[in-house]
């Protein structure tokens, strides 16, 4: 049922609510969302409303903000590929440092501390050794897929990025992304495509060249993907043989601390945003 939500019907509901709450609503795209600033927010304040989309988020925090006039609302949504846009949310609405919330984790201490618990110490030390910084490897690896996306969707291309065999094109000993066989496999994956392979490995060239920050790109979807080979193939410990793609991403989520929230730009701008406005938005995380 949750596809046919409305941002009207999103709406409606906060009107109700607004007869037993009276402080802030602060709306999310979905549930992992919902987790990871729940964490942050004053409860006895704040309310989160899950909108279980990127459009919905926007439709329904502009609705209530400036046609309903309820100015206990803001939003705050993936960036996914607005920054390569050069699109910018006006407030109450905000986006999320970095593509998405889990690159805005990955960018944070919480790596560090994950990696801690699910490391082996001698293998993590070879490979930053040979290879660099976990960090640096995964979201280099990660960036040309966000980056092939974005001439995708810019090109109408209609290529599908779900369910990539990422062991096709992810070296398992370095972490390296072969990028032909990545838009091999993206072609391949993608019924009817008319793209060829020396195109778009052309294009997507040419958009690596001009890309001033791979952070722009990297999608936090890909690059979990590749640090669970990582941590399944070259520097894990025995215990991160159970983890998955799920379990992995909630790992870091728990490793993201109030510290690390504050030092988040989405922070500091809500943070103001609310402070300015006469609402109470996030605990005291002092």
């Amino acid at each position: 049922m949750r596809e046919y939500l409305t941002a009207d019907d999103i709406c409606n509901q906060m009107s109700m609510m607004r007869t037993v709450h009276d402080g802030t609503f602060l709306i999310v795209e979905g549930i992992t969302d919902k987790r990871l600033y729940g964490k942050f927010t004053d409860d006895s304040q704040v309310k989160i409303i899950i909108a279980h989309s990127k459009e919905n988020v926007r439709n329904s925090t502009n609705i209530m903000f400036n046609r309903r006039g309820d100015g206990g609302v803001l939003g705050i949504m993936d960036a996914d590929l607005d920054r390569l846009r050069r699109k910018t949310p006006s407030e109450p609405l905000f986006h999320s440092d970095y593509r998405d919330m889990e690159m805005m984790v990955i960018h944070s201490g919480a790596l560090d501390d994950l990696l801690v618990e699910y490391g082996d110490d001698e293998r993590l030390q070879t490979f930053v050794e040979r290879i660099g910084p976990v960090r640096d490897a995964i979201v280099n690896s990660s960036y040309p897929i966000g980056l092939l996306m974005y001439i995708s969707q810019r090109d109408g291309l209609n290529l599908k990025f779900r369910d990539l065999d990422f062991n096709t094109f992810i070296n398992p000993r370095t972490l390296g992304l072969d990028a032909r066989k990545m838009v091999s496999e993206v072609i391949s994956n993608s019924e009817n495509s008319r793209a060829s392979e020396k195109d778009l490995l052309v294009r997507l060239n040419e958009e690596a060249r001009d890309l001033d920050d791979v952070w722009k790109a990297a999608r936090g979807h890909d690059t979990v993907k590749i640090l669970l080979i990582g941590l399944k193939r070259i520097f894990g410990s025995f215990n991160s043989k159970g983890l998955n793609e799920g379990s992995l991403g909630g790992a870091l989520r728990l490793a993201f601390t109030d510290s690390d929230f504050q030092k988040t730009d989405v922070f500091a701008r809500t943070a103001g945003w609310a402070e300015a406005h006469g609402l109470k938005l996030w605990s005291d995380l002092s």
